[in-house]
């Protein structure tokens, strides 16, 4: 018996780490990468360059592969039909990404499963993001005034989407023209108000079985997830115990395999709300690579693999992930010596890629008892590799 092939479509940091995950496992990986430079396609022994939006590049590259999975929720759903249809395993199927990758389609989902998510529906021209925000109340002046009629209210393209792209925070009737130009459907959503945002990270197998991460809080600097702390400090017992249950029942009612993060809003009257859905190894899943038994990346390769599950408890009372952000110090690796001689158990994660300003080149992950000092450590590290800390 030899051991199964992973076909990873997508060659972006996430396919880098989850076959990093793979490699003590003995699993080969086979790779369907944008460009020989991208960042999984630099350590992948088996790259094929090509196009995910052709369905004949994919079935070849299909050929060999003991399932196909994602690092991103692009890949056409007619495509993995297609795939489907030829008796290729995909994991997540077609008929579960969908919801990942149709924020209209996922939300009405939801509501019919019963989650709770913002007040939202789809709109049809600025007019009618006029209307939805009046229904929320507070008038239907069209001033442009902030919070009349019912404004701000977030509109978000229900397509191609991801770190703050494709989302808009609108003010007025006259703010709301933008994101009709992109030519795809709009989706109007209540502005939350919010105290915090947290996420829930599950991973399910093929046959139901099913694991939950502890819930934490993520921290957004410019739409962009800056720091997660794990778990999310101060929430209650009982509440963090209904975000873990409800991102189990989505991946159950969805029927996803592999890796799950339910982005949610903790609301300053005591709820939670579901914002987003990522069904791939998530930036708010980093932190289990040297902070729980079982990373999210080794868990969704046993998953897609339909292996028995491992244990996704911490390590450690606290961890913390903070992301690190291409600046003007393009030379990160002579920050690796006083990062290192700083702190000895600091675990860094960089990427491959070329450094440029806003951009997400790697990650560090510290870990402790004490989180005030968990933190510092994280956010000298980052600053330090990207060049905003000097000394």
């Amino acid at each position: 018996m030899t051991f199964p092939v992973v076909g990873m479509v997508g060659g972006g940091q996430l396919a880098r780490m989850t076959h990093e995950a793979g490699i003590p496992l003995g699993i080969r990986f086979k790779l369907l990468s944008d460009t020989p430079q991208d960042s999984a396609a630099q350590v992948a022994g088996d790259v094929v360059v090509g196009d995910y939006r052709d369905l004949d590049t994919l079935r070849a590259f299909a050929q060999g592969c003991d399932v196909i999975t994602f690092d991103h929720e692009h890949v056409p759903g007619e495509h993995l039909r297609a795939l489907v249809a030829d008796g290729i395993p995909v994991r997540p199927g077609p008929d579960a990404l969908q919801y990942a990758q149709d924020k209209g389609v996922m939300r009405a989902k939801l509501d019919a499963i019963g989650v709770p998510c913002p007040r939202h529906r789809i709109v049809a021209d600025p007019d009618d993001v006029a209307a939805f925000a009046a229904e929320g109340g507070g008038g239907t002046s069209r001033s442009g005034e902030a919070g009349s009629g019912g404004f701000p209210v977030i509109l978000k393209t229900v397509r191609g989407g991801y770190d703050g792209k494709g989302v808009w925070v609108v003010r007025s009737v006259e703010e709301a023209a933008e994101p009709f130009r992109a030519g795809v459907p709009v989706l109007a959503e209540e502005k939350v108000d919010f105290l915090r945002e947290l996420a829930a990270n599950v991973v399910r197998s093929p046959h139901g079985q099913a694991v939950a991460y502890p819930a934490v809080e993520s921290r957004q600097v410019n739409g962009v997830c800056d720091t997660v702390v794990a778990p999310a400090p101060d929430l209650d017992a009982s509440l963090a115990l209904k975000a873990e249950e409800l991102a189990l029942t989505i991946a159950k009612e969805l029927d996803v395999v592999g890796h799950l993060a339910v982005e949610l809003f903790q609301t300053r009257d005591g709820r939670i709300l579901v914002n987003e859905l990522a069904m791939r190894p998530h930036n708010s899943g980093h932190w289990t690579q040297d902070g729980a038994i079982t990373s999210q990346f080794a868990n969704h390769v046993r998953a897609v693999l339909d292996l028995p599950l491992g244990d996704p408890r911490p390590r450690a009372r606290w961890t913390v992930m903070v992301n690190v952000l291409g600046g003007d110090y393009p030379d990160m690796y002579s920050a690796y010596l006083h990062c290192m001689a700083r702190d000895p158990q600091l675990k860094i994660h960089m990427y491959g890629k070329d450094v440029k300003p806003g951009r997400k080149v790697g990650h560090v992950n510290t870990y402790g008892d004490d989180l005030d000092d968990v933190l510092e450590r994280a956010r000298h590290a980052a600053g330090y590799l990207r060049g905003t800390i000097t000394e």
